[in-house]
């Protein structure tokens, strides 16, 4: 894998790309992203035509936008979706008239909290239209005349979606999921797809112990759709990350699964714990992104979510600030670090049986000291290997011997290896 700053860049590179698109829920948007994501990884795409049933949801009809603005009397563009693709309402239906200010008011959306700022708003399932602008352009709208125009349809057709699945030692999966939905959003979530991406990247320069599948898609309907796809075989979903957020400046936060103590959960606290670096650990609702989905009670997955700060915990969110400036090659460095940190400790942790559990088993004679010699940590390896013959008793894991042991995971694991290999211990 390329040095940290390296891969930063070429994350920041793949956002700058995707950051401009025109996405929604559905629609040629989601396509033209992971055409862009293919270039990095393979992607399965599947289309779900519109008016299928998806749990308790219908795939809508397909959504696509070719060119919307508000033009004074001279002609002159005042909002202009060729500017940025947040100016209109997601899911417009398409307009063509002229009309007062005082009756286009009742269509704008502003922040006037925030005078400068765009919001970013959408009306996916009520037939609607809308422009969004930053306040202080309409302040400096005079009354009168304006040319209204949104070239867009609405029909039959498609739900986008994909996949990418780095195959593992065992068909047992983990699951890394994030939306590809939100136009011209650096943060939420272009930076949660350029992780996934590298993530992916990362974990197929080895083959890891468990199958990591990548999922995706449009936020909400999409985990459904997924969900409702492949409910006969979600048992194979032993764990899950929800990646969005990604490369803001913030400090890392990870929120727990619905369950609380799931594997992901412990991994997770405990990664970012030993890494010493500045995060939070957030308690489960049924509020947020896609883990709500993936921890809905009939499925009830152990599926965690990493942000940095999480969602509506900026100022900058749903809004034009969250821009290229709002994201940094360091922060997606950073969150994909602690990714595949957790999932090394994730991809190595095991229960064993001692095999030899009356009495400490003679060490020495089975070379086991002599292949520490000259280690700077002979002594914390040695405690390591007391510590998992101790404990491997079948009930508990490697993740279990270091919290309680307080030694790295990965001396345990590395002391696991070698009672394994000595024949002393089995999984």
């Amino acid at each position: 894998m390329a040095p940290v700053t390296a891969i930063g860049e070429e994350m920041y590179a793949l956002v700058e790309r995707l950051y401009p698109l025109c996405r929604s829920i559905t629609g040629d948007g989601v396509r033209a992203t992971l055409d862009i994501v293919q270039e990095h990884i393979p992607l399965q795409v599947h289309e779900v035509p519109t008016g299928t049933q998806v749990l308790d949801w219908t795939v809508p009809q397909e959504w696509n936008i070719r060119d919307a603005y508000i033009a004074d009397t001279a002609g002159h563009r005042v909002v202009d979706f060729g500017a940025s693709s947040l100016h209109v309402l997601g899911y417009s239906v398409p307009v063509s008239a002229t009309m007062p200010l005082s009756e286009l008011r009742e269509h704008l959306h502003t922040l006037p909290d925030h005078p400068s700022w765009v919001p970013y708003r959408t009306s996916y399932y009520k037939p609607d239209w809308g422009f969004c602008l930053a306040q202080d352009t309409l302040d400096a709208l005079p009354d009168g005349e304006y040319e209204v125009r949104i070239d867009s349809t609405l029909a039959d057709g498609h739900l986008t979606y994909a996949e990418h699945v780095v195959p593992g030692q065992v068909p047992d999966e983990v699951i890394v999921s994030c939306h590809v939905c939100h136009p011209s959003l650096a943060n939420d979530n272009m930076a949660g797809v350029a992780v996934a991406t590298f993530l992916a990247k990362a974990l197929a320069e080895r083959i890891p112990y468990y199958t990591y599948r990548f999922i995706f898609a449009p936020g909400t309907i999409g985990a459904i759709t997924w969900l409702a796809r492949n409910a006969e075989r979600v048992d194979r979903v032993k764990h899950g990350l929800v990646l969005a957020c990604a490369g803001d400046r913030g400090q890392l936060t990870y929120k727990r699964s619905r369950r609380g103590d799931a594997e992901i959960d412990r991994v997770m606290r405990y990664v970012l714990a030993a890494s010493e670096r500045p995060h939070r650990i957030a308690e489960f609702t049924p509020y947020g992104y896609d883990e709500r989905q993936f921890c809905s009670p009939g499925f009830d997955l152990g599926v965690g979510s990493l942000t940095r700060t999480p969602y509506a915990g900026y100022p900058e969110y749903h809004t034009s600030a969250d821009n290229l400036d709002f994201v940094s090659p360091k922060a997606m460095a950073d969150t994909l670090a602690v990714c595949r940190e957790a999932f090394a400790v994730l991809d190595r942790n095991r229960r064993y049986l001692n095999l030899s559990p009356y009495g400490e088993p003679q060490l020495g004679r089975r070379g086991l000291y002599d292949a520490l010699g000259g280690r700077s940590d002979t002594k914390q390896a040695q405690m390591a290997m007391l510590w998992v013959l101790n404990l491997s008793d079948g009930e508990h894991s490697l993740l279990d011997v270091a919290e309680r042991s307080g030694l790295p995971f990965d001396t345990v694991a590395a002391a696991a290896g070698a009672l394994h290999g000595a024949g002393l211990i089995k999984a």
